[in-house]
């Protein structure tokens, strides 16, 4: 008999709606248009980090119980997972077609058609030369399908008996989570003075783009489920942990020029953005507020705004839609209403039945 699922945190939903926008906003967007925000926009890539994270600590809540009792069909996980993540992926890359000759371009052969074979596969972000081939987001997929892939054993860890042996795990995760850009800052192997948000080389593209260096958080993510489990729904703890994760991830983007920019892009904002998960986890006020509807409904289509957010931009003004239309003069904030929107629609008629009929094909 199927066990049956946990309930839903609605609140962790309706903060992915935040954190995909602020993605949205860090690649078409000037941070400083945000006043007291910019910090946060202009450090957009960490949304991507608390996205990893984040589904490290919801496949866990879902699955990890199966998982230590041994009831968990791997082969059903795995064909779920995909018949989640592909349908998009896929409309992604053929939405992307026109990339193909600026890929070419930037590329010798070998490394083009390296990234032709890799990127249907999920495979790219092995390669860091191309991972971000066709479709910048799309590296991301790469990464997820590996943690999936991996997570039937990370997830089947018995649980030991107290509070404090989880809280060690963590603090060991995080703190192996931190030496891929420990490393970086140490040996500076690109020779970058002060790395940014705009700096490129090969060894801050593996940093960022492939799926070893981001592992951690997502472990971090399953450890941290089993942390959820011990904490009373209520507790007046959580919500105290979700306005500290809040306050100190916003104290530490605001001090952002002055930290080591690879090690902010991923390792270091795991405890803080591990307590706002905790805390919106629970049930509070601040849990109430991410719970509200319009946060769900347009957080649920948070996959689909992210992977296709590039494509649909490229689409919008590409095609001179809003010069058309008379509407440019409200460009580009109207152009952040129909990302929303299209993405919304990409859920509902494109993921939604693909999933459903794939699942029906598959048995997942």
């Amino acid at each position: 008999m199927e066990t049956r699922k946990p309930e839903r945190l609605n609140a962790l939903t309706g903060l992915r709606c935040f954190a995909a926008i602020n993605i949205v906003l860090f690649h078409f967007s000037n941070p400083l248009w945000f006043g007291w925000l910019a910090p946060v926009v202009n450090a957009g890539y960490a949304s991507v980090s608390f996205f990893i994270l984040l589904s490290g600590f919801v496949l866990a809540y879902n699955y990890a119980g199966r998982a230590r009792e041994g009831k968990l069909d791997r082969v059903r996980f795995w064909k779920a997972r995909f018949t989640r993540l592909y349908p998009i992926y896929l409309l992604s890359l053929l939405m992307s077609w026109q990339m193909l000759g600026p890929e070419r371009t930037a590329h010798s052969p070998g490394m083009f058609w390296t990234g032709m074979v890799l990127t249907p596969l999920l495979l790219q972000g092995w390669v860091p030369a191309v991972a971000t081939f066709l479709n910048t987001p799309a590296w991301t997929m790469s990464a997820e399908s590996f943690y999936y892939v991996l997570f039937p054993w990370l997830s089947g860890w018995k649980l030991p008996a107290g509070l404090r042996p989880q809280l060690v795990r963590l603090a060991a995760v995080w703190g192996l989570g931190l030496i891929p850009g420990a490393l970086y800052v140490a040996f500076n192997p690109d020779g970058i003075p002060h790395p940014d948000r705009w700096s490129d080389g090969p060894w801050l593209q593996a940093l960022k783009y492939t799926p070893l260096p981001h592992l951690a958080s997502f472990v971090f993510g399953v450890v941290l489920a089993n942390v959820d489990e011990m904490v009373e729904r209520a507790a007046k703890v959580r919500v105290i942990l979700g306005l500290a994760g809040f306050g100190g991830l916003f104290c530490i983007l605001t001090l952002a020029p002055m930290l080591p920019y690879a090690m902010l892009h991923d390792g270091l904002l795991m405890p803080l953005f591990g307590c706002i998960v905790l805390g919106l986890a629970g049930e509070n006020l601040l849990a109430k507020f991410f719970g509200l509807r319009p946060l769900v409904f347009i957080g649920e289509a948070s996959y689909c705004l992210y992977l296709l957010h590039f494509n649909f931009w490229n689409l919008i003004h590409g095609a001179h839609v809003l010069d058309r239309v008379g509407l440019s003069r409200f460009d580009p904030w109207i152009s952040y209403v129909l990302l929303i929107g299209l993405g919304l629609v990409a859920l509902h008629l494109v993921e939604k039945p693909a999933q459903r009929q794939l699942r029906k094909w598959m048995g997942a």
